[in-house]
């Protein structure tokens, strides 16, 4: 099965796969499928990539104090009402003394229907919440317009990169097990066309995720990025790279 085409279809299964939701023999048959194929191991990457940056990117969203005044209002009430309770319970000279209990059942009883108002008050609450923090969880999503698989000289995937347009900015997540030790860094490259002299975009730290400022017109400009082991730090741009060059790829423009 081609998965690279519809290109619909591949984005809604690496959306399921990243969210969880595609499970069971689908999820093993999308494994073996991304193992050898870089565009369906990328679409997978990216759209967890989108996924886990969404808790990074959330603002804090305060709640009006209206609304805690709210709740504490209710279980201040419900807390009266068990209270009450408990005092005609043990005021009552035979176990069996709550008549009104008797002949209305627990369909009259006022405690009860209070504590469900104020259960289905807290839930409207919380869905609210939950609703203004999605809202801006998609608002502040990354604009992904630019991909590329950043592969050794095996093919296997070691560097995702993204470019946000909108944000100017160059988002680098490892996916392989390499490590260039202590005294050493890795430097990422813009290998321009036409056989002009490599550009430096930046040197990565030992994190899992890097975030480098570029904009779309450099980008635009770059068919294939590389990364190199350089000495700790980098080297200067104009030297271009000094050490040996692990990882490669073109940059792509996606299309949806």
């Amino acid at each position: 099965m081609n998965l690279a085409h519809p290109a619909e279809r591949l984005e809604l299964l690496a959306a399921s796969y990243a969210l969880g939701t595609l499970r069971g023999g689908a999820r093993r048959r999308f494994e073996t499928v991304a193992r050898d194929h870089a565009p369906v191991r990328a679409a997978a990457l990216i759209w967890q990539g989108r996924l886990s940056s969404l808790t990074e990117l959330e603002a804090d969203v305060v709640p009006d104090t209206a609304v805690w005044t709210r709740i504490r209002n209710m279980i201040d009430v419900e807390k009266s009402d068990q209270a009450l309770e408990r005092q005609r319970a043990a005021a009552a000279v035979q176990p069996v003394a709550v008549p009104a209990r008797a002949s209305g059942g627990w369909f009259r009883s006022l405690p009860l229907w209070r504590g469900a108002a104020a259960a289905g008050a807290l839930a409207t609450v919380v869905a609210v919440l939950v609703g203004v923090n999605l809202r801006n969880e998609l608002l502040n999503a990354p604009a992904i317009q630019y991909v590329a698989v950043l592969s050794d000289d095996k093919s296997a995937a070691s560097m995702l990169v993204t470019f946000d347009a909108g944000k100017r900015q160059l988002t680098l997540q490892r996916v392989g097990a390499y490590s260039e030790g202590q005294d050493k860094s890795l430097q990422l490259w813009a290998l321009p066309p036409g056989g002009a002299a490599p550009r430096s975009l930046g040197v990565l730290d030992n994190a899992p995720a890097l975030r480098l400022t570029a904009s779309e017109a450099d980008v635009r400009a770059v068919p294939t990025l590389a990364i190199s082991l350089e000495p700790k730090g980098g080297v200067p741009s104009e030297r271009g790279p000094t050490g040996p060059v692990l990882f490669k790829g073109a940059l792509i423009e996606k299309m949806l």
